[in-house]
């Protein structure tokens, strides 16, 4: 018939490091505290990580837990500890999700902003490349449109470069005078680089 020891052998046992002796006290407790754990983690991995970090501590403790208090007492205040500290964790990691959360949705709206804001320059400018003269709305066209040089775009209209020039630097000027200041700077970056 085997004989069942106490907790006071098994500790004293313990503390001469003695591995039976803990594999036979992690055996008495790991399922009683992992279903402890579990009611206030609700993850099975949480609280099977916390069981194992308490028997970690345990054995790292082995020399100085006192054989003759309440090994019950002192296991599950360690595993309480251990699990107010996981759920702590837990709230601070949250907090860390709901700030990226946050940022994410700060970034879809300026995203959102931006893409409105690019949309009322396009109408903007198209609207006033439609007030330029045709010559201008041409000249301008080939340039942004087609990316042709001052010099291709006055071969193919048959007239000087510096006509070509002088067209061009109008509507700059036109545009700029007809946009607000925020606007011209994108507007003329985005038809001068972009297009």
């Amino acid at each position: 018939m085997k004989v069942t020891k106490s907790n006071k052998e098994l500790l004293l046992l313990l503390q001469k490091d003695d591995r039976v002796a803990f594999y036979n006290l992690y055996e008495r407790y790991s399922k009683r505290l992992y279903f402890f754990v579990l009611q206030y983690v609700k993850l099975d991995a949480d609280a099977e990580e916390i069981v194992q970090e308490v028997f970690i501590k345990i054995w790292e403790k082995r020399k100085t837990i006192d054989a003759y208090s309440s090994f019950e007492s002192f296991l599950f205040t360690v595993t309480y500890n251990a699990t107010i500290s996981l759920l702590r964790k837990r709230i601070t990691e949250n907090k860390y999700l709901a700030h990226l959360q946050s940022i994410q949705q700060v970034n879809e709206i300026t995203e959102s902003t931006d893409s409105l804001y690019f949309n009322e320059l396009n109408d903007k400018l198209k609207s006033l490349l439609n007030k330029l003269s045709p010559r201008q709305r041409e000249i301008f066209l080939l340039n942004r449109e087609e990316g042709l040089t001052h010099k291709q775009i006055s071969k193919k209209l048959h007239i000087s470069v510096n006509t070509v020039k002088k067209h061009s630097s109008n509507t700059i000027s036109f545009l700029k005078s007809h946009l607000d200041n925020g606007l011209a700077v994108s507007g003329l970056f985005f038809y001068m680089f972009v297009l």
